[in-house]
């Protein structure tokens, strides 16, 4: 493809460059860089010296490279994210919001929404999913929810949710995407998880398909890029102009993209797109199957599959926590998971997973299965933490800038919060600046023991 062919021919030419980068495509590298990185990264790191392209407004290799995923896609137009999912997010909201515009969030969305909220000064008027209380996790955001909060909130300009979420919830796209339609909503899809589903239509369907107007996808997640590589693509449905989107971009992207980021970008698309790719994708979920199987052997050890992105794997054990599950398969067997919670235990997949790994996992999760089973075990009630309802007083582009104070959490219910405090991961809001501190988050919050709060 375009950008790699670009780097490769160019290096033929041996033109003197007294530019950025100072390295000089590897004439010096800093010792230890050169062992961790090798020479080739820095031989193919390039600025937009005379026959390369600009990112910002490009004509060249990364337009065509652009217009080549928008087609493998089926997009109306496709971005290169050199800034991670999280600047694809932000460009949507800045792309189609407005200063106390009102935008409708599902609560379990990603940190960077919130940056956005600050960026836009849009008020957010939140819609908590449901939660799963026996796993520990939120469920798919619905339809009937995004419908009655858009019922109850005259002038939503935008939507935004996760699908697939963190731990591999799907919503109906189509019918979310068709209630927004009837009422003119625009809506974003953070799809970041979902980077294999346009090669293999049996994981999920693919949020621009189905009627979203912008999805944000992360290729380093699941697709075998590196961090932090994403794309952003508008569907050929939404009317969000183009140059909005680029005008975006350009707010809060760097001046000197990388080019072995996008050269590394454009090979993992086309070798997903490719016979191989897809092949390679097709093991990845046989692989799972299998791996899920053997264990469902096991009646102690419980698989999540309810409308599910079998990608993500979420297990828990009768008898213990998700919290010690994770503590043994990381002191015992050197496993780390994704992330824990009080009943189960997210393993996150890619393309990188091979048997071997879930061999691994498989044989640690049978052990510690096993082992329990000899013991006595006092079953125990382990509650997950559901999230509070927020109650939102000032948008957080509001207080932003404003001055605080520091308090004890026990001291500050009733207060007005000024300080992001994140679940992470995954990256979800536990209480957002501009919201009113509730026993709740108190009782949530147990670990933290200050939190800013307006004067």
């Amino acid at each position: 493809m375009s950008i790699i062919k670009l780097i490769t021919n160019f290096k033929k030419k041996n033109r003197i460059l007294f530019t950025t980068p100072s390295h000089n495509q590897g004439s010096f590298i800093i010792p230890k860089s050169e062992k961790l990185l090798g020479k080739r990264y820095f031989e193919a790191d390039y600025s937009e010296i005379e026959g390369f392209d600009n990112l910002a407004a490009p004509e060249g290799a990364i337009l065509e490279s652009q217009l080549e995923v928008a087609k493998i896609y089926d997009a109306k137009k496709s971005y290169y994210l050199i800034n991670g999912s999280t600047s694809g997010i932000v460009a949507a909201m800045i792309s189609t919001l407005e200063q106390n515009d009102k935008v409708l969030i599902a609560r379990n969305c990603h940190k960077s929404v919130y940056n956005g909220l600050v960026l836009t000064g849009a008020y957010p008027v939140w819609v908590t999913p449901r939660f799963n209380q026996d796993w520990g996790i939120f469920k798919p955001i619905g339809a009937k929810e995004i419908e009655q909060s858009l019922a109850e909130n005259m002038g939503v300009k935008a939507v935004i949710i996760t699908s697939p979420t963190y731990e591999g919830m799907i919503s109906d796209i189509g019918k979310i995407s068709q209630i927004c339609k009837e009422k003119n909503v625009k809506l974003i899809v953070d799809e970041a998880h979902g980077a294999l589903w346009n090669f293999d239509k049996t994981i999920g369907t693919p949020a621009i398909y189905s009627g979203a107007d912008i999805s944000v996808q992360s290729l380093h997640k699941t697709s075998g890029a590196i961090n932090p590589s994403a794309i952003l693509h508008i569907s050929h449905s939404s009317t969000i102009e183009e140059e909005k989107i680029t005008n975006a971009l350009n707010l809060i992207n760097t001046t000197s993209p990388s080019y072995p980021l996008m050269a590394n970008m454009e090979a993992t698309i086309e070798y997903l797109n490719s016979k191989k790719g897809k092949e390679k994708i097709s093991k990845l979920t046989n692989d799972i199957i299998k791996f899920k199987n053997d264990l469902s052997k096991f009646d102690n050890i419980h698989i999540f599959y309810e409308n599910n992105d079998i990608t993500k794997i979420l297990i828990k054990i009768d008898g213990l926590s998700g919290f010690e599950l994770s503590d043994k398969l990381f002191e015992k067997y050197k496993i780390e998971d994704e992330l824990a919670n009080e009943k189960s235990v997210l393993f996150l997949t890619g393309i990188g997973t091979n048997p071997k790994k879930l061999k691994k996992l498989q044989q640690a999760l049978v052990k510690i299965s096993k082992k329990l089973k000899k013991e006595e075990i006092t079953e125990q009630e382990y509650i997950a933490r559901e999230c509070v309802e927020p109650k939102v007083v000032f948008t957080p582009a509001k207080v932003y800038n404003q001055e605080y104070k520091i308090a004890k959490l026990e001291d500050s219910v009733g207060k007005i919060c000024n300080e992001l405090v994140v679940k992470y991961p995954p990256g979800m809001p536990v209480i957002v600046p501009g919201e009113l501190i509730q026993q709740e988050h108190v009782d949530f919050l147990r670990e933290k023991e200050t939190i800013k709060i307006l004067p």
